[in-house]
């Protein structure tokens, strides 16, 4: 009988473990929209990169590690890539809703994975995806109409979270997936720090934001990715692109559950194709 289950909780556990991430992120990002009439879009930004960047440094010490100029030149552009990619996702979030600017910044590893396959299927879903950010154009002046500038935001942060793929790959195959984290968030909140405050300086130490902005740093960074490392660790990595891909729908329900935000049939439609662009990414990727 022990033979039987063990498999069965060794498969289903890093789901889980990947599933508490995502939503971890997800309600990180929610809260983190509470902070910005506080502390600014780039103050809410730069604090969570710093906090967070902080609390892995105290878990996976990375200074016990010596790098070497070439691991060093890899960190660097992967915390400024992560650096960036979280500052135009806030600047996105304070304009649209926040399960659309998800589907859109997830236009950038759907990106990476599509180039990197070369299969002709890839067509189909570079296709689906297409038709989604179409779908979250503001073709149309309604009342649900989205914000163009929140829109661009949102796919500048794609275009950022595929350059940190590949850089972080880059930093990954010389370091432990904690190391190349917590080095590149410090990096990240250094390249942020000196917008954030020229943006908001003086909102930076509004003392009354703080244990919020500890709780979005927490739930929105640190807890999050050291969760996916570990469910990487564990499963296929098609497994886990396949499950990753529910992520817009999550962040979607996070924001009506925590926002409020409440979206059209089409804006719903769109991150449908998302995630299915996405899924059939992944599911013809190769196992790994």
């Amino acid at each position: 009988m022990k033979n039987s289950k063990a498999p069965s909780g060794a498969f289903f556990l890093p789901i889980f473990i990947l599933m508490l991430a995502m939503c971890s992120i997800q309600f990180g990002a929610s809260q983190a929209k509470h902070l910005f009439p506080i502390l600014g879009v780039g103050g809410t930004s730069t604090l969570r990169l710093l906090f967070a960047g902080i609390m892995m440094t105290a878990v996976f010490r990375p200074w016990k590690i010596k790098f070497t100029h070439g691991v060093l030149k890899s960190l660097l552009f992967y915390g400024l890539s992560l650096g960036l990619m979280n500052y135009s996702f806030y600047f996105a979030l304070e304009r649209i809703p926040l399960g659309i600017a998800v589907a859109l910044e997830f236009t950038g590893p759907l990106a990476v994975a599509i180039w990197s396959s070369h299969k002709k299927v890839d067509y189909l879903w570079a296709l689906l995806a297409a038709v989604g950010i179409i779908l979250l154009l503001p073709l149309e002046i309604t009342d649900h109409a989205l914000d163009p500038l929140g829109i661009l935001f949102a796919l500048i942060a794609g275009l950022c979270w595929a350059l940190y793929i590949i850089f972080g790959k880059k930093a990954g195959d010389t370091l432990s997936g904690g190391v190349a984290s917590s080095m590149g968030m410090l990096v990240a909140a250094a390249a942020v720090l000196p917008f954030g405050i020229m943006a908001d300086g003086s909102k930076l130490f509004n003392l009354s934001a703080l244990p919020l902005a500890l709780m979005v740093a927490f739930f929105g960074s640190a807890l999050p990715y050291t969760l996916e490392m570990f469910a990487l660790k564990k499963m296929p990595t098609k497994t886990f692109g396949v499950l990753m891909s529910m992520e817009p729908a999550i962040a979607s329900l996070m924001g009506l559950l925590f926002l409020a935000e409440r979206l059209t049939t089409f804006q719903w439609l769109a991150i449908v194709c998302v995630i299915i662009s996405s899924l059939g990414s992944s599911l013809t990727q190769r196992n790994k």
